[in-house]
């Protein structure tokens, strides 16, 4: 788009919040913003004023941009990470491979509440606990609140009729409300005595614990005795890591931000119920924006998948009163900001502040390896393979069979080369019969390229290049895919195992790269990804398959209680190995019929 045609948008742009978006010569997403006024925001861009570095290198490939009216400000807040999401532009601070500790979770809604371990937080839906990092297991803390309060863990519904107590109730880990031998009073006393519990107040429960402990050992159940030890210990080293001089009542993430204009880090050290739950340290991109609009972005990404705390602690400027407005939208309540200046809170705060600091300067050289084995083998890559564009992303494809039976296709996806696993695809092979790969790749190609140009191209973006497991053949293949719908538009490669040759379509002899270049190490990374995830998929069938053969010789199980086992143990090898009584728990196999099972597989 000419320099002309821009400067007539920018006259149109609105004086209202929203996101905008710009974009390169390719209609790649390079940046989101959001701004109060767009008007202003966006014609920023194109001033002649000395900008940062980052920021003008990233205006100089803006061809076109786009711009969405929101109502307000936290509107555009949170729509402009929901692009960041979904675009992953080069040029914005970015939270990737974000890994979420789990969460105890009470389900307060139900009539009869439950415990459990969760990832995901929803709100309204029940009360959480943690996150459980740092050596503390989430599963031992709920064992914990069963042993001791008789709480479920399991989601059977309790009906008008009595259901038969299962092994928990027997073995002392609930009171089995579907048996009703609780009244819903009894109950909900436990379930508050559990809430006070995983809110930091373990002495009950350690003299509990302790009681149990000496009556197993006073009747010489010396292994019983040692697992009620064990339990009182992890209940120890979790009141060990409680702040002394900060209230019991507090829910606090304490945040510090750093950045040397190329690269960014992040630290948090997370405390709930006044006990340190632990640390976490992000190396970011420093991204195009201002410092304190990169801090609220990244606050924005981190907290749309974790739950947020009753109090922010941070000394880093940002936008707090348009973050306060989204973090009451999203939690339902007020989230407190604090800026301490002494006490407890500012030792924590200079604790995270030390760690960020140390974090940015021994991660800066880890980043800078990353960016050659990712964008910057992309750049190689367009650069040796004669590519008519940047991949930003890219696919890989194999098939996956033994004697034509079972077969599969895989689809991976790189994004900026690193693994986009939320992006894979697998596909059954339909219409080929035997064992013919170049019949199955053209069967997924053709698939999956029909749904450029249809509604469903939103969750199957086009690619830059895709990559094909093999050599000239499987190329060849697949060009006639390309031909026979007219795609002229996304370059086509394929990869070779034996000798790591790269076969293009503008020449007949393969394209050799040195072994130790980081362009082929992400063909070879692509491709060895594609052929696990084709393998795993096609084991997945192939173990589904003999686990039906194999159940079918016993009486009483069908299809249903079949996926039932398959459900509790994966795969035939643990049903074959498992106790009577971890059979008997699974939903509808019972004691007569495991035990059949049991013998079965004894006689074999």
């Amino acid at each position: 788009m000419s320099e002309s045609v821009i400067r007539e948008k920018l006259k149109l742009l609105p004086d209202s919040p929203g996101v905008y978006i710009m974009m390169d010569a390719d209609g790649t997403v390079i940046y989101v913003g959001k701004a109060r006024v767009l008007k202003n925001r966006v014609r920023q861009y194109f001033h002649s004023s000395l900008k940062s570095p980052k920021v003008q290198a990233m205006v100089d490939c803006i061809a076109d941009f786009a711009y969405i009216v929101t109502p307000t400000e936290v509107d555009a807040l949170a729509l402009e990470n929901t692009y960041i999401k979904k675009y992953k532009p080069k040029y914005n601070i970015l939270l990737k491979d974000d890994k979420t500790y789990p969460y105890i979770k009470v389900y307060t809604r139900e009539e009869f509440p439950r415990i459990g371990i969760t990832r995901r937080v929803k709100r309204g839906d029940g009360r959480y606990f943690g996150p459980f990092m740092g050596g503390v297991a989430a599963k031992e803390i709920v064992d914990v609140a069963a042993k001791v309060y008789n709480i479920r863990t399991c989601s059977v519904a309790v009906k008008e009729k009595p259901a038969k107590p299962c092994l928990e109730y027997h073995l002392g880990r609930c009171g089995a409300p579907c048996a009703h031998l609780i009244g819903k009073e009894a109950y909900a006393a436990q379930v508050e005595k559990v809430l006070a519990f995983l809110a930091g107040d373990y002495e009950e429960a350690a003299q509990l614990l302790n009681q149990k402990m000496t009556a197993f050992a006073e009747r010489e159940e010396f292994e019983l005795a040692l697992e009620y030890r064990n339990r009182i210990e992890m209940l120890s080293r979790l009141g060990e890591r409680r702040i002394t001089a900060m209230p019991r009542d507090v829910d606090a993430d304490i945040w510090a931000f750093e950045t040397n204009g190329l690269y960014a880090a992040a630290s948090v050290l997370i405390t709930r119920g006044g006990i340190m739950q632990g640390s976490r340290n992000f190396s970011l991109d420093a991204g195009a924006g201002e410092r304190g609009e990169n801090f609220l972005s990244f606050l924005t990404q981190y907290y749309s998948s974790h739950e947020l705390p009753h109090e922010l602690v941070a000394d880093e400027p940002f936008d707090e009163a348009l973050f306060l407005a989204y973090a009451q939208q999203r939690a339902g309540r007020k989230v407190a900001v604090t800026r301490p200046k002494f006490g407890v809170r500012r030792e924590l705060l200079d604790m995270a502040e030390g760690n960020v600091k140390e974090y940015l300067e021994k991660s800066v050289s880890a980043i800078a390896h990353k960016s050659d084995m990712t964008t910057g083998a992309c750049e190689r890559l367009k650069e040796l393979l004669s590519l008519s564009r940047y991949p930003k992303r890219m696919e890989c494809y194999d098939i996956s069979n033994i004697s034509g039976v079972d077969k599969v296709g895989s689809m991976v996806v790189f994004t900026d080369g690193e693994a986009d696993k939320v992006l894979y695809r697998r596909f059954r092979i339909r219409t080929v019969e035997g064992a013919n790969d170049f019949a199955s790749l053209q069967e997924v190609l053709r698939r999956r390229l029909a749904k450029l140009g249809t509604p469903e191209e939103e969750r199957f973006a086009k690619p830059q290049l895709i990559v094909i497991d093999g050599g000239k053949g499987q190329l060849s293949a697949v060009k006639a895919i390309f031909d026979e719908m007219g795609i002229t538009d996304i370059d086509l490669v394929s990869l070779a195992k034996r000798e790591e040759e790269v076969y293009v379509l503008w020449q007949d002899t393969p394209v050799l790269i040195d072994r130790r270049d980081y362009a082929l190490k992400t063909l070879q990374r692509i491709r060895d990804e594609a052929h696990r995830f084709a393998i795993t998929y096609f084991r997945s069938l192939h173990s589904k398959r003999n686990l039906a053969s194999v159940l079918d010789e016993i009486g009483g199980i069908g299809k249903q209680k079949r996926t039932a086992l398959m459900r509790a143990f994966g795969d035939i090898d643990k049903i074959m190995h498992a106790s009577e009584e971890e059979l008997a728990r699974v939903e509808g196999i019972g004691p007569a019929l495991a035990s059949r099972i049991r013998a079965y597989f004894e006689a074999l």
